[in-house]
């Protein structure tokens, strides 16, 4: 067996058939006999490319609509038969079986066709079955025959072919892995399909795939390898266009889409920074340049180096601001020719823009891997208004109490636990987040806001005057009282422990008004 596979007969049969004409003609300039099917066909015939329709070659028609047009032994055996065995050579003449040397096939699009919403029976339609048998076929005789599945790889197959009439078997092994991880890929987009369509979210075997879009330079740290894979069509770090800055890191992907899954909690015009996948300050307000200056306010030392998310289009007099300090990532739907310009004047600040907002309601799977498997389970779309509120304690909260309530506990979603927030007129003045015990979040979050009103340059830690949220229930009085403490001045938690009665008791001694969610908020 020799390193060079030679290409004299090719079949090709494509859906997505960009760049197909001028790889055809290359091909068939080369001398290349082109087999193809249906409209494939039609396209080659009409660009006046030498095409021969596979029924001719196999001596049988296509049959049931078109469902069976290439599960025909004569295809099938010209593609997994060895040149290098006598017996399979003996076989396949005396069957006038003609082997097939390059198989070009990109599958019916099934993907697409679910995410257009199209029916149940568009869907089961667009199932390709002789397509991913061709692949997988012609995969596996990769020391014979050279598997084409994406329109990227045209240029590669075409530069050894031009060389040397074929492909050498680096490129045919590497082509053969990239044209079973297709077929995976794609079965596993038609088995999660048919879960959702039975109801099954935890089916027996759960298949996902992803594709490549960056390789990094490397992960957390320096001696881990990292690459980032799409999914989905949800806007965010995925769906980005990045303008200008420095390539993103492991690090700047996840602190980036914590950022703007934050941000796009709100309605009004707010600023998120993220430092360390924890929000260090969050503010809504009138536009995007003042509710900078309190999300900045909350945790001055702590935004240094972080990531900055809008939920609005950056505009220049937030982007002003926005380079006033060292940041990394700033991320947001749109941004103006003024702002883009503006950020330009920092080469190396990442400017990332989506084209929308992520659906904080969406449904979705979160993935974590452990030793030996991985934990699945539904993303945390929880959002809670104020109908949803019970109150518990004498007093009620005020309007504004009530408000600031509802925005805390949305910042809690999005703050590693334990988490206690503070905030007041719709920003925050105080974040404690991942500690082991709730009374410490709440003592760091005070501290934090007594720290920042000393950088402002105020006697008053922010914390004063403010409400306060915990994503978990109070297990004891003790982390309330400590909120009390730092000045809160109303509470809103999920409620549920056996001692809600002593915490609610607390709540009522210091004067404060507590509601309850009935809804927990853990992020680990």
């Amino acid at each position: 067996m020799t390193d060079i596979a030679p290409i004299r007969r090719a079949l090709i049969s494509v859906s997505d058939k960009s760049g197909l004409l001028d790889f055809a003609r290359a091909l068939a300039a080369g001398g290349v006999e082109i087999l193809s099917t249906g409209g494939t066909a039609t396209a080659l015939r009409e660009a006046g490319i030498a095409v021969k329709d596979v029924s001719a070659h196999t001596g049988f028609p296509e049959i049931l609509d078109g469902r069976v047009k290439t599960l025909v032994p004569q295809l099938h055996g010209g593609i997994l038969g060895r040149r290098d065995l006598a017996t399979h050579r003996a076989q396949m003449a005396e069957h006038n079986i003609a082997p097939i040397d390059l198989v070009v096939c990109n599958l019916y699009p099934f993907e697409a066709t679910v995410a257009r919403g199209a029916s149940y029976d568009d869907c089961v339609e667009n199932i390709d079955i002789g397509g991913p048998a061709l692949i997988r076929a012609a995969s596996k005789n990769h020391d014979f025959v050279t598997t084409v599945t994406d329109v990227a790889q045209y240029a590669d197959v075409l530069a050894e072919f031009t060389a040397c009439g074929g492909t050498r078997q680096a490129l045919r092994r590497r082509l053969a892995g990239e044209a079973y991880a297709r077929t995976a890929a794609y079965d596993a987009a038609i088995s999660t399909w048919f879960a959702e369509q039975n109801q099954i979210p935890f089916p027996p075997r759960l298949a996902f795939a992803g594709t490549l879009r960056q390789t990094l330079r490397y992960g957390e740290n320096p001696h881990q390898q990292a690459a980032f894979y799409g999914t989905d069509g949800r806007y965010g770090v995925a769906t980005a266009r990045q303008v200008q800055g420095k390539e993103l890191s492991y690090n700047n992907f996840n602190d980036t889409d914590a950022a703007f899954e934050c941000v796009a909690e709100f309605d009004a015009p707010t600023v998120v920074i993220v430092k360390h996948a924890n929000p260090c300050g969050v503010a809504s307000g009138a536009d995007l340049a003042g509710a900078w200056d309190l999300a900045l306010r909350c945790d001055p030392v702590s935004a240094f180096g972080g990531i900055i998310a809008v939920n609005r289009t950056l505009d220049a007099a937030a982007a002003e601001k926005f380079v006033s300090i060292f940041s990394e990532v700033i991320i947001a739907p749109d941004a103006t020719a003024e702002a883009q310009a503006i950020v330009a004047r920092k080469k190396n600040l990442r400017l990332l823009l989506t084209g929308g907002l992520p659906d904080p309601a969406a449904a979705g799977r979160t993935i974590r891997t452990l030793a030996g498997g991985f934990l699945v389970q539904s993303r945390d779309a929880g959002r809670i208004g104020a109908a949803e509120l019970k109150t518990v304690t004498e007093r009620a909260p005020t309007a504004q109490e009530l408000e600031d309530l509802i925005f805390a506990f949305r910042v809690c979603k999005h703050v590693k636990s334990n988490a206690i927030i503070y905030a007041k007129n719709h920003a925050t003045t105080g974040i404690g987040a991942g500690q082991m015990s709730r009374v410490d979040s709440a003592r760091i979050a005070a501290w934090k806001g007594a720290e920042a009103a000393k950088a402002a340059g105020q006697d008053t830690a922010l914390t004063i005057g403010s409400v306060v949220a915990s994503d978990a229930f109070f297990p004891f009085a003790d982390g309330l009282e400590a909120a009390i403490a730092a000045g809160a001045t109303a509470v809103i938690q999920p409620g549920g422990s056996m001692r809600d009665q002593e915490v609610i008791d607390a709540a009522n001694r210091a004067g404060i008004a507590m509601v309850l969610t009935g809804m927990r908020h853990f992020r680990h």
